[in-house]
């Protein structure tokens, strides 16, 4: 794995910046912990982490927790329902608080974008960004690189069409800076009052028709819990306009990949048949982010 300078760069809050060469020292180790022989190693024993999850995740928190056993650390699950956050204690303090206890490390999801990196500036253990609000979600798009990697053999050229509720998805963005990082080409499709228009200098958004003319297909979830109301016209208006349907599957390259970050909204962004089509990687990626989480929680602690 690269050297980082300082015990700063040890803090994983975006993929914003980062250079080719440490995206792929990242997914170098994430391939090495893929192969160890033992489900579970000593690597990190007597090293303590707590996962602080301030928005709801069932696939996140649980490969983190995953790949953190794996390592031999020791875990401390955090869910802000039943902390003194709910009593009105900021983020801030929490985070404080669990620092002052004796923790190595600390993986935070929370629902406001910019307070992660703030927070990184004022504490003197690693973090990992666990996906903030809209702003980035870095270990969801090192497995997508890594899963892409693992299929394609390099990523270099490689065409990837992120398809749906870009204004939304911090998803959509750590692929963003990850992919074009590493030499990729991406291109971004979504309904007009989806778009992130902040990023239209930096990604060409294009027809539902060209985005499937991708080595990737990657759709992603309808933010509705994000949604004012009136976002969106109704399922199935979406479905027949950017749903990759039955029908666009066959309009699909035969060796592209599809993908999602899941959890998926079956019959909405994507069709129930194509979940688990011998195309579609979603599951594949899900496996992928405990060696994923693994290597990123060494990197913090190395």
């Amino acid at each position: 794995m690269a050297q980082l300078k300082t015990w700063q760069d040890r803090h994983l809050l975006g993929l914003k910046g980062m250079g080719k060469e440490e995206i792929e020292s990242i997914l170098d180790r994430a391939e090495y912990w893929a192969n160890y022989p033992q489900k579970q190693t000593s690597h990190l024993s007597g090293r303590f982490v707590a996962n602080m999850f301030f928005e709801n995740s069932t696939r996140t928190r649980f490969s983190f927790e995953m790949a953190q056993k794996r390592l031999g650390m020791q875990v401390l699950n955090f869910t802000a329902a039943v902390s003194s956050v709910e009593k009105g204690e900021s983020i801030y303090d929490t985070v404080r608080t669990l620092e002052s206890m004796g923790i190595d490390a600390g993986v935070i999801r929370l629902k406001p974008s910019g307070v992660l990196e703030h927070i990184a500036r004022q504490v003197s253990i690693p973090l990992i960004n666990a996906g903030d609000g809209n702003n980035e979600h870095p270990t969801q798009a090192l497995l997508d690189l890594y899963t892409m990697r693992q299929h394609f053999g390099s990523l270099q050229g490689l065409s990837v069409s992120i398809i749906g509720d870009i204004q939304h998805s911090r998803v959509a963005r750590s692929n963003l800076w990850a992919l074009k990082a590493v030499g990729a080409k991406v291109r971004f499709c979504a309904p007009d009052n989806m778009r992130a228009l902040e990023l239209a200098d930096e990604v060409d958004y294009v027809s539902m028709d060209e985005a499937l003319q991708a080595d990737v297909v990657m759709m992603l979830r309808v933010q509705l819990e994000r949604h004012e109301h009136g976002k969106l016209a109704s399922a199935e208006e979406y479905r027949s306009q950017y749903g990759l349907t039955v029908e666009r599957e066959k309009l699909l390259k035969d060796h592209a990949i599809i993908m999602h970050p899941a959890p998926v909204n079956r019959n909405v962004e994507i069709d129930d048949e194509l979940v688990e089509h011998p195309r579609a990687k979603i599951f594949t990626q899900m496996q992928n982010g405990v060696p994923i989480r693994m290597a990123v929680t060494e990197r913090a602690l190395s």
